[in-house]
């Protein structure tokens, strides 16, 4: 090992709408989606080293072999840039495994970012951007952050000229879900799809001064979920019932599943719909969204991202999640 570590945050996303347009020629699905931050984070170390890419993580179900995609970023900067230096990463989760947050994702861009700095390629997001597209199609929204519009994969990405700023209360629904097996639910349907146009009706009152219109907004890809996974249904019910009657302005689940989250505009109406969730069983954690000029801030300031460690129970900037247990644990 040789040089100071570098310790990251990365945060993990919801989608506010997603809308699944198409099976488009390369296979994968012509998307519309609401990108948004939230506070949950899994902690990133990079640690220097002469050579070689090694990796560790505190997760049982986090594979540490080339099919990481945090190990595969470091590897695909690394001959990009035509770097000779490594890096050990080390990663502590937080985010749900499986759960539609983009924890892989997330991880994947802040080894870019952070290795973009620890190795001084100076490509900065733009430069890193074509890297992360091959990676994921998540991967890019990551460099980005905050409230964003993602078009084609979902990797094309427009930050939105209104940041959501919210209280949110997320449930893991306690059940890992393939995204491959939920498209192909959907894809499988005898229901065509039809192109609504939610998402741009969404930015469109905003932007019109109307105000924010979340009742539009919806997740193609919760019915299928809970067709591959029917014995959360019940569950969901549940879930969606506190959330909804609590005052959240809506609740969804995110990406393909399996957590689900609740916008708030209220702390005290968040805390009390965390309580009962918790009380009812089911784990819950209350955060806070994260706008574009927190999240630019995160990767421009080395000072705060060196002084930020792995300390669990630390509050920063954008306010840790009140947890109840260890998340995908």
């Amino acid at each position: 090992m040789a040089g100071r570590p570098l310790r990251l945050r990365a945060h993990a996303k919801i989608n506010l709408g997603l809308e699944v347009l198409a099976t488009r020629s390369d296979g994968y699905h012509e998307l519309r989606t609401v990108f948004q931050t939230i506070s949950l984070h899994d902690d990133v170390v990079l640690r220097p080293r002469k050579r070689g890419i090694t990796m560790a993580c505190d997760h049982p179900a986090v594979p540490l072999d080339r099919t990481n995609l945090a190990l595969r970023a470091a590897d695909a900067l690394q001959r990009f840039a035509r770097v000779g230096r490594g890096v050990h990463i080390e990663i502590t989760k937080r985010i749900p495994v499986a759960g539609g947050l983009g924890g892989g994702s997330s991880n994947a861009a802040a080894v870019l970012l952070g290795l973009d700095r620890l190795w001084r390629t100076g490509l900065g997001p733009a430069g890193l951007h074509p890297i992360a597209r091959r990676l994921g199609a998540d991967v890019p929204y990551f460099l980005v952050g905050g409230t964003a519009l993602g078009l084609a994969r979902g990797d094309e990405v427009y930050p939105l000229w209104r940041q959501v700023r919210a209280h949110v209360v997320l449930v893991d629904a306690g059940r890992p879900l393939s995204t491959a097996a939920v498209f192909r639910r959907l894809d499988a349907s005898l229901t065509p799809r039809e192109e609504t146009n939610r998402i741009f009706r969404f930015i469109s009152s905003d932007l019109a001064g109307v105000g924010t219109a979340f009742p539009i907004l919806s997740n193609d890809l919760e019915r299928p979920a809970l067709e591959e996974a029917p014995d959360l249904t019940a569950r969901v019910a549940l879930i969606r019932g506190i959330l909804i009657r609590g005052g959240a302005l809506m609740a969804s689940l995110s990406g393909s599943g399996a957590s689900y989250f609740g916008l708030f505009d209220d702390p005290g109406r968040a805390r009390a719909a965390q309580a009962r969730l918790t009380a009812r069983g089911l784990r819950a954690w209350r955060g806070r969204t994260v706008s574009l000029d927190q999240y630019r801030r995160l990767w421009t300031s080395p000072a705060v991202a060196r002084a930020r460690g792995s300390d669990q129970g630390r509050s920063g900037q954008h306010g840790d999640y009140r947890r109840q247990g260890h998340p995908g644990r």
